[in-house]
């Protein structure tokens, strides 16, 4: 399976742009920061990650402010064909309202 649920921030984001079959995408940076345990002993991860939204998510993800947290899920995949890099492709995106 493949599948990431990660809670971020879009801390950059591209103008939405056209598929040549008109399909719209929007890629954007997100960062991520939490603290986790591993083997018993905890651990700080802090990570920006390169995504993107593609389709009627396109929109959402544009109308997000820069900053705020969201909950996003997706899937991993290579950049290009062949890449070694990796991208998030959101399928999901939840507001979270911290208190």
């Amino acid at each position: 399976m493949n599948q990431l649920v990660l809670e971020a921030s879009v801390i950059e984001r591209e103008a939405i742009r056209y598929t040549p079959a008109g399909i719209p995408v929007v890629n954007c940076l997100l960062q991520h920061g939490s603290r986790v345990t591993e083997a018993g002993v905890p651990r700080q991860v802090d990570l920006t990650l390169s995504a993107v939204g593609i389709g009627e998510l396109s929109g959402a993800l544009a109308a997000c402010t820069l900053g705020q947290a969201f909950r996003f899920t997706g899937f991993l995949a290579p950049r290009r064909r062949q890449a070694r890099t990796l991208i998030f492709h959101i399928t999901e995106l939840q507001n979270i309202q911290r208190i």
